[in-house]
């Protein structure tokens, strides 16, 4: 069972303008929001959260990820844009007591995480971001090599139904090959049995397959357009960020991470891990000590 993997957290669901998210709660101190990225759910902590716990740790699942509810789909992709889920996600933390915090993000949910910073600058303290650069960077750095580094990016984002009805037809063969290429080892040998039982439990529901679709029509769409409007208008993240990414990781294969992070945190710091994609995971001891003394 997926609760074996976080003993002593306590799971609560909560009303936002999103619908209902869901989270586990456990340790003790200041508040620390844990935030997943695409194909997965909130279990993908299990690794890191004992080294982590001397923070209260609240690991949420996204809207239309896991055990949250999945928002209605917009004609403009707005609910699953990164701001609206950062709003979902601040409501869901000041519920919870919790009116200043710091953000933990992985893929889909480090640009949460990074959305959150910059529409919400009071209430994120510090910052860390793992294996992602920026969506403006990610779409305005698109050339061949790229394209074919993060195919989904495009795919994903094609209108509904044409992604959902090809995924459909072999939604498990999907994800474990997604997880699988994104790895170092090119294996699913990362990831514990009941984690991943609860990607694919999430994956092979229509509704959570369309909401992670719709999570890339709004990467496409309406997350740049925010990103372009920040850039133009000198905003930036005004707390401490650090970056992390795979040696193996798809953004380490281009320009320095640290470089397009300078766009929106010129404080930014940060390395690379050894590993893929999925760090917390493949490397949640790098991971634990290149976080040593951040939070």
């Amino acid at each position: 069972m997926v609760s074996d993997l976080f003993p002593g957290f306590e799971t609560q669901q909560v009303e936002t303008s999103a619908g209902r998210l869901f989270a586990r709660i456990g340790g003790a101190g200041a508040p620390l929001l844990l935030l997943h990225g695409f194909p997965q759910t909130g279990a993908m902590w299990y690794r890191l959260a004992p080294a982590l716990a001397t923070r209260r740790l609240i690991i949420a699942d996204l809207p239309g990820y896991g055990q949250s509810e999945a928002p209605e789909p917009g004609r403009d992709h707005a609910p699953y844009s990164k701001r609206a889920m950062a709003a979902a996600l601040v409501e869901l933390m000041g519920h919870l007591g919790h009116t200043h915090f710091s953000v933990l993000g992985h893929d889909r949910g480090a640009r949460v995480g990074y959305r959150m910073a910059l529409d919400h600058p009071g209430r994120v303290d510090r910052l860390a971001l793992l294996d992602i650069v920026p969506t403006l960077a990610m779409w305005h750095g698109m050339d061949r090599a790229r394209a074919l580094q993060v195919y989904h990016w495009a795919f994903l984002a094609q209108p509904h139904p044409f992604p959902e009805t090809v995924i459909g037809q072999d939604a498990v063969y999907f994800l474990d090959w997604t997880l699988a290429s994104w790895t170092a080892a090119k294996d699913l040998s990362a990831f514990a049995p009941e984690a991943l039982a609860q990607y694919r439990a999430s994956f092979l529901q229509p509704n959570r397959l369309r909401a992670a679709c719709e999570d890339y029509r709004a990467g496409a769409t309406i997350d740049l357009a925010h990103d372009e409007a920040d850039r133009a208008q000198g905003r930036l993240i005004q707390c401490p960020v650090r970056v992390l990414w795979g040696d193996h990781g798809i953004p380490g294969r281009g320009t320095s991470p640290l470089d397009a992070w300078k766009v929106f945190a010129p404080q930014a710091e940060g390395q690379p891990v050894a590993g893929g994609h999925f760090l917390p995971e493949e490397s949640p001891e790098a991971v634990a000590a290149a976080l040593d003394g951040f939070f």
